[in-house]
């Protein structure tokens, strides 16, 4: 059931919020990264890819971030605890170092926090924390890694979280066609994705909110996303979203039959179906597009755009683009922005 008066509270771009500008991404500095030493980094690199992680053992971090498909996994929605059904779309982590808040809904500050959320969530990993501090300390070599990351061999989840953060934080997109262009090389991009860029800062105004380096805002906005007609026939998703609810203390957490965003964090009207503005860092890898994979390709998401949003979204407005000019934009999207491919040593686990 939606909050009364939710027509009215739907989030509008305030004025001071502005397009900024597009900078190349290699000027700023990844925060938190300086102090995450090498045998830190490695530590996360084995836990990200530790099937001892979830309850089962089947299922690792890199299973629904995997390298190949841009760290995230190609599916509408992520993948799921067995006989569960996850709800929202697998985000990326590239550049998730330089967010403020992290998951579709902002509910978690810093990486170290997030981490540990999958592992809990009873339709993701469904893992005992207390358990797997246990299973870890059973492992000498872990001992071991502990002991030269932290200085001593005590595993708790606290540093499971902080080691597998520090590894995320490697994760940057770098070498864009995008950033050679801003510094000056006008030949990195084509002459088609030329034109994109001009529509992505101008007419299309899509850096209203992707913008300054990471191409994202920070913000969340209620853009009226269609909900996944898929989802809405499994009772599967049904419970999981009324799980979620329900420990958020939303009221009519049984009859909750539409994703309501960060409002189940914040409580606020002006957050129903808000959610957050997500990179843009390598998007043509990270497809299918918005909080619950409802968009397959970009060319869907162009559409969506140019429409105006979702019925009685109040945050944007329907832009006037012919076929060739959404070519051009989308020429932007898949050129412009993928950066150099992230190559991962896999690590061995122990």
């Amino acid at each position: 059931m939606r909050p009364i008066g939710w027509l009215l509270a739907i989030l509008v771009l305030p004025a001071s919020v502005g397009a900024g500008p597009l900078v190349p991404f290699d000027s700023v500095p990844v925060p938190g990264r300086e102090s995450d030493s090498p045998a830190l980094v490695e530590l996360g690199k084995q836990f990200f890819f530790d099937r001892r992680l979830s309850g089962d053992g089947t299922m690792s971090c890199g299973t629904c971030h995997d390298p190949d498909m841009g760290f995230s996994d190609g599916l509408d929605i992520s993948l799921n605890y067995p006989t569960t059904r996850n709800w929202r779309n697998s985000p990326t982590l590239i550049n998730t170092a330089l967010q403020k808040s992290l998951f579709h809904d902002g509910r978690a500050a810093t990486l170290e926090e997030q981490a540990l959320f999958p592992m809990m969530s009873a339709f993701e990993m469904n893992q005992n924390l207390d358990y797997l501090e246990e299973e870890i300390r059973a492992v000498p070599e872990y001992e071991a890694a502990f002991a030269v990351a932290f200085g001593d061999p005590d595993v708790t989840r606290e540093r499971i979280a902080k080691a597998i953060a520090a590894f995320e934080r490697t994760l940057i997109s770098r070498g864009a066609p995008l950033d050679r262009f801003l510094a000056g090389d006008e030949a990195a991009l084509s002459p088609e994705a030329q034109q994109g860029y001009q529509l992505f800062v101008g007419k299309g105004n899509c850096s209203q909110c992707h913008f300054g380096p990471n191409l994202m805002d920070d913000r969340f906005h209620a853009l009226m996303v269609p909900e996944n007609p898929e989802h809405l026939a499994d009772p599967r998703i049904t419970a999981t979203r009324r799980f979620v609810a329900k420990l958020y203390g939303f009221e009519d957490f049984r009859t909750l039959d539409e994703d309501p965003g960060r409002y189940l964090i914040t409580k606020e009207q002006k957050d129903w179906k808000a959610f957050k503005t997500p990179t843009l860092r390598d998007v043509a890898k990270t497809a299918p597009y918005m909080h619950n994979g409802v968009f397959a390709t970009l060319d869907q998401v162009i559409d969506f755009f140019a429409a105006g949003g979702g019925e009685n979204n109040r945050a944007l407005q329907p832009v006037l683009l012919d076929a060739q000019e959404r070519q051009q934009l989308r020429s932007f999207l898949e050129e412009g922005l993928t950066g150099a491919e992230i190559v991962i040593d896999y690590p061995k686990i122990p």
